[in-house]
Order: C-alpha cells, then structure tokens, then sequence
C-alpha cells in the first residue's frame, strides 16, 4: 500500500482541484451535448428507449446469430452460460416486430422474448430520473444540517456531483448504456462519495493537530477504504464477465469507474477546497 503513503500536502489547493474542475467541465459539456442529441445525458439502454430483449440456448455462434437477425436493428449479442445467447433489439413497429418473433419462433423455439415498449420506457426514465434527483437533494440536506457551514458541506455536494457527471461522461464515451442496472450504481455512488468526503471532513475540520498531519492520516484512511472496496468490486465484475452476466458486469463497471473518479474529486478537489478553507481560517 505505497500509495497510502503518498505525501498530498506538498500540493497547494489551486493545484489540487484544477484537474477535477477540468475534467468536471468537460464531463458537462458531454453530457449537455449528449442531452440535447438524445433527451437523456448518457445514451439509453432498452430499459429506458424501449426494446425487445431475447434469451436463446444455442450453440450458433454470435456471427451467426447476428447474421441471422441482420434485417432488424440488433443492438447487441451477450453470450452466457451453457451456450446462452442475450439478444437485445431496438424499437420498431408492429409489424417488424411480428416478423422479428415469427423468425425466432421458428430458428429458435424455446427463446423467451421480453418486449419493453417506448412508452413504458420513458416513465422508467422519469421514475429513475426522479430517484437520482431525490438522492441528491436528500444527501445535500443532511450534509448541510451536519456541518451547518457552507463551504465544507458545499465542498462535500460538489464532490458528490463532480463524482456523478465524470462517471456518467465516461459511461458515454466507453459506450456503457444507462439502464435500471447502472442507474442503481449511479446511486450507490453517491453514497460512497459521501462517506469518503464525510471522513475527509470530519478528520481535517473537527480533530484537533496539525493540518498536514491530520491531511496526511485522513488520506491513508480512506485510500485504505476504497481500494478494500475496489477489489471486491473488481472480483465481482471478472465474475460476471466470465460468466457473461451483462447487468452485473454493467454495474461493477459502473462502479469501478465511479470510485477512482472519487479517489481524485476526494482527495484532490473536496481536499483542496478545505485545505485553502483552513489556512484563510488560521489567517484570520
């Protein structure tokens, strides 16, 4: 763990979040872009654009399955476990569609066809939208009314933020689609964030020492925290891969991503915003 004992006071705090606020602007021009393309900041999955998802058992290949289904819009081919196939389909119409189950039922007779409707799609999307708004807002709440000082609780929030908006913009440009599955991550994300910058906190503003100290202990702390973390994850996302477990592995993505995003808006932005807090404050 050399890592841990990496010296993060030889920065000055404009040094330390220039980075998160770089990437943080860049992430929201993405996402904006993204929004004003799609109607949602990260391009939807069948949970929220509407779909027809199709689980086969077969041992045809995935060329083969794609060639098969060639004249209607396939979005993707997951293979699984004992030759499971996971075949997703845009929206079409009604008649396509028809024609879509007609060829299954007759290449594959024992496949089980969900079919997600765009309208029910879009109230997934409000419903999921909504959820991530009320996670937000409740965790600026109890922050606040924890701290009772603005700029350390709002160091905490845009954090928290900074930590959702990178995570979603890397999602877009890897391609990792936004479905009830990674949504969820998404909110567990917000949850770790606040832990971690709830320990930065509480650790540089209410014990007592020198700040570099207490910088210094904080960071192995939590760098400690996060990597125990990290490697579960990481165990579960190689379990799903091998296992070919797409919405398992979409999360343990998501999340993988999400905390090393909160490594740097942890320890380098909400750090530095209350670092530079601290000194004005023995300043004065």
């Amino acid at each position: 763990m050399e890592f841990a004992r990496y010296d993060v006071n030889k920065y000055s705090p404009r040094q330390m979040v220039a980075l998160p606020l770089v990437l943080l602007l860049l992430a929201g021009l993405l996402l904006g872009y993204t929004t004003l393309a799609t109607g949602l900041p990260i391009t939807p999955g069948i949970d929220f654009a509407g779909g027809t998802a199709v689980t086969v058992f077969t041992s045809d290949s995935r060329e083969t399955v794609e060639a098969t289904f060639a004249g209607y819009p396939v979005l993707s081919v997951g293979e699984g476990i004992g030759n499971g196939k996971y075949i997703q389909f845009g929206p079409m119409e009604d008649a396509r569609y028809q024609s879509l189950v007609g060829l299954i039922n007759e290449r594959y007779p024992d496949a089980k066809i969900d079919q997600i409707g765009e309208t029910f799609g879009k109230t997934l999307q409000g419903q999921a939208f909504l959820a991530l708004i009320f996670s937000f807002i409740g965790m600026a709440v109890v922050v606040m009314i924890a701290f009772r000082n603005l700029v350390p609780a709002g160091a905490v929030v845009l954090s928290a933020f900074a930590d959702i908006a990178i995570t979603a913009g890397i999602m877009q440009i890897i391609g990792i689609p936004l479905s009830l599955g990674t949504t969820a991550a998404l909110l567990m994300l917000i949850g770790y964030s606040v832990d971690s910058d709830i320990l930065l906190t509480t650790r540089l503003l209410k014990r007592k020492g020198k700040l570099e100290e207490k910088l210094s202990g904080a960071f192995r702390t939590g760098i400690i925290m996060t990597t125990t973390t990290l490697m579960a994850i990481a165990a579960m996302w190689v379990v799903a891969t091998a296992g070919q477990i797409q919405i398992i592995a979409e999360i343990a993505s998501v999340l993988i991503i999400g905390l090393f995003v909160d490594i740097m808006n942890t320890w380098m932005l909400n750090a530095g915003i209350l670092k530079e807090y601290v000194l004005r404050g023995n300043k004065k």
